[in-house]
């Protein structure tokens, strides 16, 4: 259990924020007061857009990183001055928002979820900004756990969309990513939310979330991933990532690759910020553990000047997902020096109740489906790890789609790790999708292990449970296109079920 420890004098924020928000603070002062500081674009008498599908229409029209093959991608179109000139046009609200900004190249959703959950537990309002999104893009902009509503999310894009007109054509056109961002911005301001836990989208010195002063910036595991766009060693992709490093503003990440823990180093000495290692300059220590009431689990302890946490659980499996839990307590801990008020046993509370969609999400009990986005080689091998050290099966069947710019040979050698048999397919609206043949001849290279290919992911999902016995597991992985796709289908599927069954009632 959490032991307090001593209780040191809250941090005064900086002069440009906010104090801590006291629970005696109405709602609707608090959301007075941010729309006075933000002086948001006037809304017009009739709506830009008529109603949320000719919103998605427009939005659709922009460039969506995500989704574009990296070669045909202009470094260029990476500018925060665009970004900056776009907020500046919608009033700056980003500058009335407390924010935890997390970056990395895997466990950053994660490390959000644990984060978010936790500040909500201690009764704070939180506003959390992902992707990418699984089914709803909505998805990706939420308050204490609830997706902006389509009327939110037409009426803001709306005044974003008469904003994007205001810039200079020097600019640019604002990409797909730089208008969701200033969308949850705007959304997060207007609901004055306590916190808002930030995700970078891609690297991090340029993306468009990097124009807000966190209060505490944190990065995750740095691997291998969009080197085409980031650089083509760890040093140069940590130091994209460690871009979100501010001035005076509390910088930390975990023990990993000397290389990237000493550039992150370097570059907070450059810019001025406190940077910390969890683990090194941090007291941290994991262990596996299995007990009859949460079976096979990690534990994690942290400790610091205001707070002793010994023998946690961490909520999602895996020896990675424990580090992604220490860091997050290292977050907590950081906010509390920076004047919230977080109880400890709020935080467990908080973190026993985290459940992340599309990170090792069991989807289906018969047969077993379990899905989960692992999309590069370190994520994959976490998987195969985690799914391996928590799950008992027979055989593992994996249905398999990735992009085809990843470093496939590696992805599938980390596949065959835990794979009995492994079914390529595609998502089904991924522009940058594999071929599965491809995946497949590749495959064969590698291991010897059976393996076919079909065009959909509904013949493979057929495929697969056709082949499962009772005791078999299904894993969907290697992209969160063809996870979304997966999430979708089994809920059409379950809704049919119910339906048959209240009709035959």
């Amino acid at each position: 259990m959490a032991k307090s420890k001593t209780t040191a004098t809250a941090a005064k924020p900086r002069a440009a924020k906010a104090s801590p928000p006291s629970k005696a603070r109405t709602k609707s002062a608090a959301k007075a007061n941010a729309i006075a500081e933000q002086k948001p674009v006037k809304k017009g008498k009739a709506p830009v857009f008529a109603n949320y599908h000719a919103a998605l229409e427009w939005l659709h029209d922009r460039l969506d990183v995500e989704r574009t093959r990296p070669g045909r991608i202009d470094p260029k179109v990476f500018k925060l001055d665009r970004m900056r000139h776009l907020m500046e046009a919608l009033g700056n609200p980003q500058d009335s928002l407390r924010c935890v900004h997390v970056g990395g190249t895997n466990g950053k959703g994660s490390i959000c979820a644990m984060v978010t959950q936790c500040l909500r537990e201690c009764g704070y309002t939180v506003g959390m900004y992902t992707s990418p999104h699984l089914i709803d893009l909505r998805e990706r902009i939420q308050i204490n756990g609830s997706v902006i509503s389509h009327h939110a999310f037409t009426d803001i894009l709306g005044r974003v969309c008469a904003a994007t007109k205001k810039l200079s054509p020097r600019l640019g056109v604002p990409t797909f990513f730089e208008v969701m961002t200033a969308v949850a911005f705007v959304q997060f301001a207007e609901e004055a939310v306590d916190a808002a836990v930030i995700e970078v989208g891609l690297g991090g010195k340029l993306d468009s979330t990097n124009i807000i002063i966190p209060e505490v910036a944190a990065v995750g595991s740095i691997g291998w991933d969009h080197m085409q766009l980031l650089g083509d060693t760890l040093d140069k992709i940590a130091e994209q990532k460690a871009g979100i490093f501010k001035k005076n503003v509390p910088a930390i990440t975990f023990q990993q690759d000397k290389s990237v823990v000493e550039t992150m180093r370097r570059v907070a000495e450059e810019v001025g910020a406190i940077y910390q290692v969890v683990g090194d300059d941090i007291e941290f220590s994991l262990r596996f553990e299995a007990n009859p009431q949460l079976g096979p689990h990690m534990r994690v302890g942290l400790s610091s000047e205001r707070v002793t946490f010994e023998h946690i659980p961490v909520p999602l499996p895996g020896e990675h997902q424990a580090h992604n839990c220490g860091l997050t307590l290292a977050i907590l801990d950081k906010l509390i020096e920076r004047g919230f008020e977080l109880p400890e046993s709020k935080i467990i509370s908080g973190l026993e109740s985290v459940h992340i969609p599309g990170r090792m999400e069991l989807a289906s009990k018969e047969p077993r489906i379990i899905l989960d986005g692992a999309h590069n080689p370190p994520a994959m091998n976490a998987l195969m790890k985690s799914i391996g050290a928590h799950v008992a099966y027979d055989s593992m069947i994996v249905i398999f789609g990735c992009a085809a710019d990843k470093d496939l040979d590696d992805l599938l050698k980390k596949v065959s790790l835990g794979a009995d048999k492994v079914i390529f397919t595609k998502a089904r609206n991924n522009q940058r999708a594999a071929d599965p043949k491809d995946l497949a001849r590749r495959f064969n290279e590698v291991c010897q292990k059976m393996c076919q290919t079909t065009d959909t992911l509904e013949e493979a999902l057929s495929v697969a449970v056709r082949a499962a016995g009772r005791d078999d597991l299904i894993c969907i992985t290697g992209s969160f296109y063809l996870v979304g796709e997966a999430k979708k289908m089994l809920a059409e599927r379950d809704a049919r079920v119910q339906a048959a069954a209240a009709a035959l009632a």
